[in-house]
């Protein structure tokens, strides 16, 4: 098949390319630095020329409330039309577990709205719904920051490796449209503070992290089960000791 991937030059793009590849599927990865733009629509009719399959793991360039909606509008209605124009048969999007129970960030609801959009074009659909990526755990701290001090409420927390986030994509967009949300998370449940102390430790960043029941994430208030999937979610099998143990930190964290 041919397969177009949206945002397929970033860390879940990227991967999700070289496994369709590995199976023998013509995928192409598509993003504003291979001249596919999908706010503008640059370069979309002709990359989803004979496309069967579009992916779309591409993400607003800012977390701020309006320009994150005014990316996830502009993108969706301009994907839409060139995939019903190309005879697209199946559309397969990434979200976020929980994103209707985030719905007091204006990112979050943005990433509603999109749902909305994919749910109500003619085209098949899969959403696919993943918890946190391991490799932002690091940064949860930067952005969680009082004083001196990492603060975190300790919610339960799935995360999961990208490698198995794009494992995850890649089966579905090989499989049949579900018209229909599925979950994806990792093997272990810890509470959110866990994976950013053990994080810390690892590099040997001295900062403390303190289990906080007030402190919000990425701004929000969450509640215990917020961030998890239900009991049906696909898990991936990378676990978390491992990864920090064989996965370099990106130079920033170095």
């Amino acid at each position: 098949m041919k397969i177009v991937v949206i945002g397929g030059t970033g860390l879940i793009g990227s991967k999700t390319v070289e496994k369709l590849k590995q199976h023998g599927h013509d995928a192409i990865a598509a993003a504003p630095n291979t001249g596919v733009n999908t706010v503008t629509g640059e370069g979309l009719a002709e990359a989803l020329t004979g496309a069967d399959v579009v992916i779309d793991v591409a993400n607003s360039p800012s977390f701020e409330d309006q320009a994150a909606m005014d990316f996830f509008q502009a993108a969706g209605k301009n994907l839409t039309a060139a995939e019903i124009a190309a005879g697209v048969k199946h559309h397969v999007a990434l979200s976020v577990v929980g994103t209707d129970r985030l719905q007091d960030s204006g990112y979050f609801r943005a990433k509603l709205a999109q749902e909305a959009m994919i749910k109500s074009s003619p085209i098949p659909y899969t959403l696919v719904h993943a918890t946190q990526f391991f490799e932002f755990v690091r940064s949860i701290a930067g952005f969680s920051m009082q004083g001196d001090a990492v603060h975190l409420p300790p919610v339960l927390f799935q995360p999961m490796a990208a490698e198995d986030v794009a494992s995850a994509i890649a089966d579905v967009a090989m499989d049949q449209p579900l018209n229909n949300t599925i979950e994806i998370a990792g093997p272990e449940t810890f509470t959110l503070d866990e994976p950013v102390r053990m994080a810390l430790a690892h590099d040997g960043d001295l900062r403390k992290v303190i289990a906080d029941s007030d402190a919000p994430y990425f701004g929000v208030k969450v509640s215990e089960r917020t961030l998890v999937p239900g009991p049906d979610a696909r898990l991936g099998s990378t676990r978390f000791d491992w990864w920090l143990a064989n996965v370099p930190p990106p130079p920033a964290h170095r």
